[in-house]
């Protein structure tokens, strides 16, 4: 570390000197839409709303510049010190043992200055606990180093400052497995959907004359063949493809850009996560603050030998930029996977657990829904279309052969440390959590539960994520539900009075 770095406690410093075109840019990102609405106007003859635009970006340029002359950071024995404001002055300690994660952001303007965003959260806080633009990367690394020592100390362990702390790689992702994870992934589904959002409140006629120009020479030479209905069904087809490749690639483009030569790493005690190929992401946490585990196995994974795992920190995020430890391995063979559990989670015995099955009526339940609205969708079809919308009964052998393979899959765990579910068919998850990182347990009961003897457990824990599905055990019996709901309970309480 350089010697700027290492005099970093004690010194009040400021940000930057380039931090303005930092928070400048940050602010026209935020106020885009009313900016470009000015700009429209304008273009309509009124000179005003042009002024008006013009005065809204020196605006902001000003308050950037303020920013950059009146925010000073210090490093403190036991806190970080922040200054900042000029009429309203701001004076903010915030105690090293409240931040949980440290994330270090440099996109290529970041890299183009030698700067990065810091951003330190701490857990439950609905905004970071300080968001640094920019800070000198020595000064940034530095933080990093600091927060890592300070969790050493507090853990009883010697002062290891003298010397970095030993670092093991626990998974690397070469392209190959990001452009794997990009085929595996739907998340070109988001990119496609936005574009074409976009495109139709425009009112451009893109995605049509692209999928005419797809479509139409498979129309023409069937045509010409005479080949009857055969037309629609390869042009379907053909389109069908399209779309599928289309959105693998912008898939395999988005994985490179958020995972390209990532690195999760063991920093004396803390995980590390860094990757990204236009934007580095660099994130750290100690591994107590994971608060549950998703591990992931759908078809396509299967296909390729392959799993993804992902944890909730006590973190609530709400910002833009992610919450990069979520990601712990992005894609890994399951013998890694199980690897890096086994390492988080020593006591729970995974994957070896007290695995149980639901109800044996389960899939009653799982087939009785999707069942009745077929019935109405084939009663519905039958008024509008005649017997042709009885075709819709071929349905129901599906739902009965899925509800099936769904309860006969389905299972549950709940021992001394883990509590854990797992869930799906062809699409397969794993959702489990330490039984002393519960927060809190409910039990309810639908008409549809007592009429058939069941219950439904949820289990809330910190820093869910809305995307992932929720720890709870679906179709259990009462009797069952209520055990669990009263042993699981009496350990959190215990460990709340240990505590």
């Amino acid at each position: 570390m350089t010697t700027r770095s290492e005099g970093l406690p004690g010194d009040e410093r400021r940000l930057h000197p380039l931090s303005w075109l930092f928070v400048l840019l940050a602010s026209l990102r935020e106020f885009a839409v009313p900016l470009i609405a000015v700009l429209f106007l304008g273009r309509r003859g009124n000179d005003t709303w042009e002024l008006f635009g013009l005065i809204g970006v020196l605006a902001l340029t000003l308050h950037a510049v303020v920013q950059y002359f009146t925010y000073r950071f210090r490093i403190d024995r036991d806190a970080l010190v922040i200054r900042s404001g000029v009429l309203q002055r701001k004076l903010r300690h915030v105690p090293f043992r409240r931040i949980h994660d440290v994330t270090l952001h440099r996109n290529p303007l970041h890299r183009l200055f030698g700067v990065a965003e810091v951003r330190l959260e701490s857990a439950g806080g609905h905004a970071p606990e300080a968001r640094m633009r920019v800070l000198r990367l020595d000064d940034a690394q530095a933080l990093e180093a600091l927060l890592r020592r300070r969790a050493r100390e507090a853990a009883g362990e010697a002062d290891t400052a003298a010397a970095p702390p030993e670092s093991e790689l626990l998974l690397a992702l070469p392209t190959a497995e990001v452009i794997k994870l990009g085929l595996i992934s739907n998340r070109g589904m988001i990119l496609l959907a936005a574009g074409f959002g976009a495109f139709a409140q425009s009112g451009s006629s893109l995605f049509g004359d692209l999928a005419h120009a797809v479509v139409r020479p498979v129309f023409d030479w069937a045509n010409g063949a005479a080949l009857g209905p055969l037309p629609w069904i390869l042009g379907g087809l053909t389109l069908f493809l399209a779309f599928a490749l289309l959105l693998r690639a912008l898939s395999v483009a988005l994985a490179l850009l958020q995972f390209h030569g990532f690195v999760l790493r063991d920093l004396g005690g803390r995980l590390q996560v860094d990757g990204g190929l236009l934007t580095r992401v660099r994130a750290n946490a100690p591994p107590h603050r994971i608060q549950a585990f998703c591990l992931r196995e759908s078809l396509l994974h299967r296909w390729f030998g392959r799993r993804s795992l992902r944890v909730d920190t006590a973190v609530v995020d709400t910002g833009n930029g992610g919450r990069s430890l979520r990601e712990l391995a992005p894609i890994a063979t399951p013998a890694v996977a199980d690897a890096l559990i086994r390492r988080l989670l020593p006591r729970a015995g995974w994957p070896d657990l007290p695995w149980r099955p639901l109800h044996p009526r389960a899939w009653r339940r799982m087939f009785t829904a999707p069942a009745l609205l077929t019935g109405l969708a084939t009663f519905a079809a039958t008024l509008r279309f005649g017997a042709d919308g009885l075709w819709l009964l071929l349905l129901l052998p599906w739902w009965w052969l899925r509800a099936r393979k769904l309860a006969a899959c389905a299972r549950y765990a709940v021992d001394e440390a883990l509590v854990a579910v797992h869930t799906g068919w062809l699409d397969r998850r794993w959702r489990f959590a330490e039984v002393g990182k519960l927060q809190a347990l409910r039990l309810t009961r639908s008409p549809f539960d007592r009429r058939h003897g069941m219950a439904t457990l949820w289990f809330d824990t910190a820093g869910a994520h809305p995307t992932d599905p929720p720890l709870c055990i679906r179709y259990l019996p009462e009797d069952e539900a209520r055990r669990i709901l009263a042993e699981v309970g009496a350990r959190i309480a215990a460990s709340r009075l240990r505590w």
